[in-house]
């Protein structure tokens, strides 16, 4: 599956005072056909098109994407207030932070309307349909195509679908591809730009225990922050106006008072979506000792650096905060996810499955002639990665560097 503007859903059970998390990821729009079931089993009481529906409200209309994608935030109020992460709303709580009022430090919290404050470039994008298109594409595509010319193709007719979808609304959509292109599903989504920052808790609250407690569980954080979706009078997607009104949304979650219970069913629905569980053996090897090596050695100089500037000053402190977060999430991120692989010892699992699978091959003349030389090439292709390293320090040390180099690549951009 690749990263895009995707909802996806797990499910956990919890019996007897222990926890168990289903495997793997689904789309909303197909729980009906894989999942619904089994989730009543485990106790869910919601019907699958309570979940996704396109000709009703449902949960999909409360679980929204911010940014694009980066983060999920609910739905929880008919006037469009809206609950996230408070690292969601790190970016806005920084740039309206000042040393006389430094929200950051002190929390902040609208007392009315009018004092919500504007985010120009947060958006918020409600899902309005999935469809597969999977027999569209696949139609045009043959087995002798390299690969420049599938892709093209597929570009091609994604570019159709898209327009088709999107023409006369004011909806965007995207086709993505999943499966390693097995599979190509296109979402539709109505993105709203007018989106005001409301509350959010101290960042000893939201962010307790700083970089040390990120990704990490269980954590003991107030995480969150809050916005408000604003629309034009007419209830469209519009810029920020003091005469927008609140968004009211088809559908948003109540706030229960109740608690939770053992045994309760409990079910994640959000974004962004990517899983890399498909990787062979050597994907996941580079993954360990090239993206996240690198990832970590840049990141642990360049933290060093931000930080130095940090304690200059309660401005610079302010200045460099939103950066220095980001900058250690996936560095915090990179060192847990090469822990967790080796003690799941994930590579020798890779290869007895690719072991089992080669035996596949060899059994049959027609799968041999197919998938013969499928592990080979993928091995062939991480064999030598000298550019690749070289690649992944540049990401890191340049484009997620001094933004210097970014600026310096748009003007190079916009000059030809």
């Amino acid at each position: 599956m690749k990263k895009g503007i995707i909802v996806l859903i797990a499910f956990i059970a919890t019996f007897s005072g222990s926890v168990k998390a289903d495997e793997g990821m689904w789309l909303p729009a197909l729980v009906q056909k894989l999942n619904i079931d089994k989730m009543h089993a485990m106790g869910c009481e919601l019907t699958a098109d309570q979940i996704y529906s396109i000709n009703h409200s449902s949960l999909k209309d409360a679980v929204v994407a911010l940014d694009h994608g980066s983060c999920t935030g609910e739905m929880i109020s008919p006037d469009g207030l809206l609950l996230t992460n408070h690292h969601c709303g790190f970016d806005e709580i920084q740039a309206h932070s000042t040393v006389e009022h430094d929200y950051l430090k002190d929390g902040f919290w609208a007392k009315s309307r009018d004092q919500e404050l504007p985010n120009p470039g947060k958006t918020v994008s409600f899902l309005i349909s999935i469809t597969d298109v999977t027999a569209k594409i696949d139609s045009a595509l043959t087995p002798d195509m390299d690969e420049n010319a599938r892709e093209t193709k597929v570009e091609e007719i994604a570019s159709k679908l898209e327009k088709a979808a999107s023409d006369g609304t004011d909806y965007q959509a995207r086709v993505r591809s999943f499966f390693e292109s097995n599979k190509y599903y296109l979402f539709v989504y109505e993105t709203f730009r007018d989106i005001r920052l409301v509350g959010a808790p101290p960042q000893s609250i939201g962010k307790f225990g700083g970089d040390t407690d990120n990704w990490q569980w269980p954590r003991q954080t107030g995480d969150f922050s809050m916005f408000r979706v604003y629309c034009s009078p007419d209830g469209k997607p519009a810029d920020y106006s003091p005469k927008n009104v609140p968004f009211h949304p088809k559908h948003f979650l109540p706030i229960s008072l109740k608690g939770v219970h053992k045994g309760d069913f409990a079910m994640i629905m959000g974004y962004p979506g990517r899983t890399e569980r498909y990787k062979s053996s050597y994907g996941v090897e580079f993954t360990m000792n090239v993206t996240n090596q690198v990832r970590m050695k840049v990141r642990s100089k360049k933290l060093a650096i931000i930080k130095k500037y940090m304690e200059t000053g309660p401005k610079a402190r302010i200045q460099y905060a939103s950066k220095y977060a980001r900058s250690a999430n996936y560095y915090k991120y990179s060192i847990g996810q090469n822990k967790g692989l080796k003690a799941l010892n994930v590579i020798s699992d890779k290869k007895a499955l690719e072991k089992h699978f080669t035996n596949w091959v060899d059994e049959d003349t027609a799968r041999e002639a197919k998938y013969g030389k499928a592990l080979s090439l993928i091995k062939d292709a991480y064999e030598n990665t000298d550019d690749e390293v070289a690649g992944a320090y540049m990401r890191e040390a340049f484009l997620r560097g001094p933004e210097i180099f970014r600026l310096a690549m748009r003007q190079m951009a916009c000059m030809r």
